[in-house]
């Protein structure tokens, strides 16, 4: 009894990880895992020990429950006041947070790659997701999804593209991209728009993520100078601002303080020398692992 309960749990951190990868939350990732233990802890005790791996059996259930939240995701999107950017997460310093909640860091939580999860449809993202990134065979792929396993493949085939598509052609390695990031946030704190724009890729794009509940620009920004001189102007107007360097979903990023309170996460995508996407999360709903 005890080593069946003690494997069940055992499974909490892969299902926190898929479900994250999946929805792009923290908050629904421990809401979905939350409610697959209630429903297996919902069965008997003959029809627990009936089910031969337990670990799948709670890894379709988490997959089914993300993938109906997926589906309902546009429609609440629909109400969602301007921009919706993923949950960013902060890299946990050691003994700070239970093991077992954390999510591992790593190329598929970056930010840029959560924004490409979340252009494609619900089937393609859990079927990339449980095959690609966790490498769960089609035909249990199939069986969440609700497809055949060659249904599966495609939807997984199609992800990929996607992924691929989206992929810059070239990316720096991690001492460069912070080098990178660390200039930008000496630019800003100088008020140096020449240098920042110097740091921008002429196309680059900033999104902002408020939520509706704090001030965040409405629409995405595209430009070098446009973005440099947003980020000046706002400076200037916030006055005595704390610009941090943190570890953004496994990536370079700043964490922005003002008078001594959490103020935004901003994650980077840097191609070359040159940065190519922001992405600030000011929605304090989004902010909570921060604090």
């Amino acid at each position: 009894m005890a080593e069946l309960s003690d494997e069940i749990m055992s499974e909490r951190r892969q299902l926190i990880n898929l479900a994250y990868r999946m929805l792009g939350s923290l908050a629904d990732a421990e809401d979905v895992v939350q409610e697959t233990y209630a429903r297996w802890y919902a069965m008997s005790r003959p029809q627990q020990e009936a089910i031969d791996t337990p670990g799948a059996w709670l890894t379709t259930v988490a997959s089914r429950i993300c993938l109906d939240q997926l589906k309902s995701a546009r429609a609440r999107r629909e109400r969602y006041v301007g921009e919706w950017i993923p949950e960013p997460l902060p890299e946990y310093a050691n003994g700070t947070v239970d093991p077992a909640d954390r999510i591992t860091l790593d190329e598929s939580v970056s930010m840029a790659f959560l924004v490409v999860l979340d252009s494609m449809t619900p089937a393609e993202r859990v079927a990339f997701v449980l095959h690609d990134v966790f490498g769960y065979p089609f035909d249990e792929v199939a069986r969440i999804v609700g497809r055949s396993a060659a249904a599966s493949r495609q939807l997984a085939s199609s992800a990929r593209r996607r992924v691929r598509d989206a992929q810059p052609p070239t990316s720096p390695d991690a001492a460069r991209r912070a080098a990178v990031v660390r200039d930008f946030k000496r630019a800003w704190e100088a008020r140096d728009i020449k240098a920042l724009v110097g740091l921008l890729d002429p196309d680059t794009t900033a999104v902002a993520d408020g939520g509706g509940l704090v001030a965040a620009a409405p629409h995405p920004i595209v430009g070098a100078e446009e973005i440099a001189t947003y980020f000046v102007n706002l400076a200037n107007l916030a006055g005595d601002l704390t610009l941090v360097e943190r570890t953004v979903n496994g990536q370079p990023g700043i964490v922005v303080q003002r008078d001594g309170v959490l103020g935004a996460v901003i994650a980077f995508e840097v191609v070359g020398d040159r940065i190519t996407h922001l992405w600030a999360v000011r929605n304090p709903e989004k902010l909570r692992p921060w604090h």
